[in-house]
């Protein structure tokens, strides 16, 4: 498979939430990390919006993130 990424990913293990509003997230787990983007594991990627926050750390880290792929457990998405 070809790499199409601009910047190199390192693989990572950490607990996130997928804010969706200040009322809800989803869990998720950070599989791979860069300054351009994450892969997300998720439960399934159904419920998932096309934009949302990226929280990390108990939310001490927050990025703003787009879908780039989705697959049946995991998610791809771009930094903004």
């Amino acid at each position: 498979m070809n790499e199409r990424r601009k910047v190199q990913r390192h693989r990572v293990l950490k607990g996130g939430t997928i804010a969706i509003d200040h009322t809800r997230g989803i869990d998720c787990t950070v599989r791979n990390l860069s300054d351009a983007g994450a892969c997300l594991g998720v439960a399934g990627p159904l419920g998932v919006p096309e934009d949302f926050i990226l929280e990390l750390e108990a939310g001490k880290i927050q990025r703003p993130c787009h879908v780039v792929w989705r697959a049946e457990k995991r998610i791809g998405v771009a930094f903004k």
